[in-house]
């Protein structure tokens, strides 16, 4: 069964390795479903991780796979700013308002992320360097030419041909370090770093590098975990909801006799299959009323926008899962119509558990479902063709002891979700006291 380690989530014990997408498209896919949120961020990230990368190699001393996970971080060294509420305001987070997003950051790294090590990178990269060379911390350095190249980016696409990297000259030694600031004058020399930024040349250098990223099977399993927790920067709902489908697909497909390879693939189907409602306007979510025509046609959206992200990157087993979460056996569901003989069994549960989620789930236009209404719709569905009926009774049958599951292992997991929420609302000043 599924089994919760402190803040860590992980199916089984298991002989056999995860081997559903490789290391460089863990990056690229959480890069990309990030960018359902905002892309600029992102935009932003890339270009910080290059110029990072390329001060790396003038400095040398570091092996190819060290590299690409200091451009993996970098790259994501603003996803605190996804919790923030001026996420369109680059300059202010970054520079008037750092330590609220660089914090959660840090501790989405420290908690979430394999590279636990690496965070205070982030942590610290705010840091004024007369304060920074004090700490004892490993990879302060690190953090002292992140605080520069993040400095570069933001101040040359805001000064366009105006910019001029002497204007960080005069805080050499107090804001910026020296070094930093020697290194990247020698990527200007050597690869001509500023150019190809502009150019949009340096992204094929910054694909390449992150080819040699390397991750255990494992990892691979803790940052796609990592993306249900990012799917809370909207709402606390929507980590709860996701948490709730995985505990109750995990249990129909143990209790439906699926193989441990179905198993697998119905893990990641139910932990990714909701990523594209992070492109969903909060205010279309929040809602306190039905739908309208048009926005229920946004809403519907998430299902290719998950497909888009996860196509290429996701074996194409878990991306099916995904992509027909929301059909129904008698074709009236969508994005393609599918009837129930065109899917597997592990599709056919995910619909059963989103559904089961949802009436689960208080919505501002109504209270959350009682069990006994929950099996009345659930049964009526099954009988107009929309749900397998085996799968429905088994549910129904088992009703308790699934819905106690959940209970008990959606509060494990939401211990680390609020404890990453409180730290942040500290430090960020809305708690007092």
């Amino acid at each position: 069964p599924l089994r919760l380690v402190g803040s860590e989530m992980c199916i089984r014990d298991r002989e056999y390795c995860m081997e559903y997408i490789h290391s460089k498209d863990i990056f690229l896919l959480m890069r990309d479903t990030l960018k359902l949120i905002d892309r600029r961020a992102m935009d932003h990230g890339s270009r910080v991780a290059y110029y990072l990368y390329k001060m790396l190699e003038c400095k040398g001393g570091y092996e190819k796979f060290e590299l690409a996970d200091f451009v993996f971080l970098a790259s994501l060294h603003d996803i605190g700013a996804y919790k923030t509420e001026n996420l369109n305001e680059i300059i202010r987070y970054e520079c008037r308002e750092p330590m609220a997003h660089a914090t959660y950051g840090y501790l989405v790294f420290k908690h979430l992320s394999p590279l636990s090590e690496l965070a205070a990178i982030i942590l610290y990269h705010h840091t004024d360097y007369s304060k920074l060379k004090e700490i004892d911390y490993e990879y302060k350095e690190i953090a002292a030419y992140l605080n520069l190249a993040e400095k570069i980016d933001i101040y040359s696409i805001a000064l366009g041909d105006k910019f001029d990297l002497a204007m960080f000259e005069k805080q050499s030694g107090t804001v910026i370090s020296q070094e930093a600031i020697d290194l990247f004058k020698e990527t200007i020399r050597k690869f001509d770093v500023m150019r190809k930024v502009k150019k949009g040349e340096y992204k094929e250098e910054l694909h390449e590098i992150i080819g040699y990223m390397i991750f255990t099977n494992e990892d691979k399993r803790k940052y796609l975990e990592m993306l249900m927790y990012c799917q809370g920067f909207k709402s606390e709902t929507s980590v709860v909801n996701t948490v709730t489908c995985l505990c109750i697909a995990e249990s129909l497909g143990q209790k439906s006799g699926l193989s441990d390879l179905e198993r697998e693939q119905l893990y990641y189907g139910a932990l990714l299959h909701d990523i594209g409602m992070l492109a969903i306007p909060q205010e279309i979510i929040d809602a306190p009323r039905k739908l309208t025509e048009e926005e229920y046609k946004k809403v519907k959206m998430h299902v290719h926008l998950a497909e888009r992200v996860l196509n290429d990157r996701m074996a194409e087993e878990v991306v099916a899962i995904v992509a027909a979460h929301h059909e129904r056996g008698n074709g009236s569901g969508y994005p393609r119509g599918l009837r129930e003989v065109q899917m597997n069994q592990a599709q056919k549960i995910l619909q059963i558990a989103d559904t089961v989620t949802a009436l689960l789930c208080e919505r501002p236009y109504r209270p959350a479902y009682k069990k006994e209404e929950i099996a009345l719709i659930i049964r009526k569905e099954a009988t107009a063709g929309k749900y397998n009926k085996t799968i429905v009774n088994t549910l129904l049958n088992c009703y308790d002891e699934i819905i106690q599951r959940v209970k008990i292992r959606s509060e494990e997991i939401m211990v680390t979700y609020r404890k990453l929420n409180q730290q942040y609302m500290q430090v960020s000043g809305r708690l007092k006291g």
